[in-house]
């Protein structure tokens, strides 16, 4: 397939998609024809189900940063031998519960695997919950960079301040107040 239906298809920029062919960083393999142009190899996809590659941003702002989330979550799947059928985009805070995007996805029974980069860009709470739902239904997410926080303990009182703070001081300074109120918990302890 040409590189600008591969770009299109994968919620890429063509001009990233061509940077990545010229320099080698596909994560699918290319060729490079006579005439210069690139066709992308990407193999079939997989008859059982789909894998889906969902990403994230928090607010308009930062829709550049998509498209890098984007690229890092289809190389890092890719990587693991999964084959990117679609990638789904989205614009909405982790604390809200109303995205129609992520809530089609689920919804979705030929969607067998759900890719991430983290788990909060899937859902700032109850992530194993959603895991345990889906692999009763043979489905599964993948998260690529789970290192994010290494004490379960320090990540869940983050989550529960930060929900807490959203509600009280508003959803933009909440991450900012969670913070603040950890590191004063941590300066008396």
């Amino acid at each position: 397939m040409k590189l600008s239906e591969w770009a299109r298809r994968n919620g890429v920029h063509y001009q990233t998609a061509w940077s990545w062919a010229k320099n080698g960083r596909m994560p699918v393999p290319v060729v490079k024809t006579d005439t210069g142009r690139y066709l992308v190899l990407e193999p079939t996809a997989d008859p059982v189900g789909r894998v889906v590659a969902y990403c994230r941003v928090s607010s308009a702002d930062q829709k550049i940063d998509l498209e890098r989330q984007v690229g890092r979550v289809v190389t890092a799947a890719t990587g693991r031998g999964l084959t990117v059928a679609e990638v789904v985009t989205e614009v909405g805070s982790g604390l809200n519960g109303n995205r129609p995007k992520l809530a089609k996805l689920l919804r979705d029974p030929q969607v067998t695997t759900i890719v991430v980069e983290h788990r909060d860009r899937l859902a700032r709470f109850g992530v194993e919950y959603l895991s345990c739902a889906l692999a009763a239904t043979g489905r599964s997410i993948v998260v690529t960079d789970d290192a994010e926080v290494a004490d379960d303990l320090v990540r869940d009182m983050i989550e529960v301040l930060t929900s807490f703070c959203a509600r009280l001081y508003g959803r933009r300074s909440a991450s900012r107040k969670a913070k603040a109120a950890m590191a004063a918990v941590e300066a008396t302890v």
